[in-house]
This record gives C-alpha cells, sequence and structure tokens, in this order.
C-alpha cells in the first residue's frame, strides 16, 4: 500500500483500496490524465438586458400603371361613288367626238376622250375620299404592369448583455432568451 492509500485507510476504517483510487484521481487536474487538455460544461447566466434587432427587406410587388394617351387613328373613308369617272367618260367623249372632223376620227376621239375623262374623274374621286378618311384622335386607357419595390422591417434577433462570474458579456440570439441564458464554460487547467 503507498503512503496515500494508507493514511486514508487509517482514517477512514476499512475503505477499499478501489474507492481510494477513484478518490484521488478526481482529486487530479484534468490536464494530468493523457489525451484530456480541456473540458466544456454549461451554466445559466444571468440576463442583463435584449434588445431586438431589425433589418429592412426590399420585395418587388407587381402593379398595374395606367394613364390617359392621344392614340391616332384614321377615320373610315366615305363610300367610294362612281359618278366622278362616269361624268369625267362623258365629258372626255363630248370633247373627243367635237374635237374629230370626220366620222372615223369622232369615233376614236370619243373613245379616247372617253377614256381620259374616265381616268380624270378616277383621280378626282380618289382626293374626296382621301380628304373625308381624315387621321383623327382619341383618347384612350393604356396601363402595364410594372414591379415596385417596397421595404418592410423584419425582426433578426437580439443583442444581449449577460452577467457570469462578475464580468458582462455581449452576444446575439436568433429569440429573446428570457430571464436567463444557458452558457458554455470553458474549463482548462491553470499553469
Amino acid at each position: 500500500m503507498s503512503g496515500l492509500t494508507r493514511v486514508i485507510a487509517n482514517g477512514f476504517g476499512h475503505v477499499s483500496r478501489k474507492v481510494v483510487v477513484c478518490a484521488a484521481l478526481t482529486a487530479l487536474p484534468l490536464a494530468a490524465l493523457p489525451g484530456v487538455a480541456s473540458a466544456d460544461s454549461y451554466a445559466e447566466a444571468r440576463v442583463v438586458s435584449a434588445s431586438p434587432v431589425y433589418r429592412t427587406v426590399s420585395y418587388a410587388v407587381p402593379v398595374e400603371q395606367c394613364h390617359e394617351e392621344e392614340v391616332a387613328y384614321a377615320e373610315p373613308a366615305a363610300r367610294r361613288s362612281a359618278t366622278p369617272v362616269i361624268l369625267g367618260a362623258i365629258i372626255g367623249g363630248a370633247l373627243g367626238n367635237a374635237v374629230g372632223h370626220h366620222k372615223t376620227n369622232k369615233r376614236v376621239g370619243t373613245a379616247v376622250g372617253a377614256v381620259l375623262g374616265g381616268s380624270i374623274g378616277a383621280d378626282i374621286g380618289r382626293r374626296q375620299t382621301t380628304a373625308g378618311g381624315a387621321t383623327r384622335y382619341r383618347t384612350e386607357r393604356v396601363c402595364r404592369t410594372v414591379d415596385e419595390t417596397r421595404e418592410q422591417e423584419e425582426l433578426a434577433g437580439y443583442d444581449v448583455a449577460y452577467e457570469y462570474g462578475g464580468q458582462v458579456y455581449h452576444t446575439q440570439t436568433r429569440r429573446d432568451p428570457g430571464p436567463t441564458l444557458r452558457v458554455r464554460v470553458h474549463i482548462s487547467p491553470a499553469e
């Protein structure tokens, strides 16, 4: 029996050798054990303050935007009349007949005059139709969808001040910790 084991055994009466060895090992610092340099344990710390932290979040919302706009349109043209063509052919035929001296020349002149008069009458009719089908303007409501950016404040977490071992520490948490905060305590040997 070693000296320490004898002293413990003599002081407590009959104690088993295994109990004495276990007591001696737990009294040794953790660093004295092979492969163990330090350990962590947990404790409750008192929360001094917990302040909410907000962040601004941006997001797009589709919005319909409308406005009044002047829009050009062509007014429908009046129905074409055959009157200018017919009238031009009659006038042209009469002039062609008046110009010719012989019967054959009068026939040719009448035919040529009728064709030229018809062409002139068609041109006159086209000009009148174009003038009647004028470009007009009307006000229309025009709409389109655009993305509008909006912002919103969102809770990001809490800035927490807590007291442990006579000192105040600061951290951030996702939730309000309440009156206490569970903390990890790092134990290492003092040298």
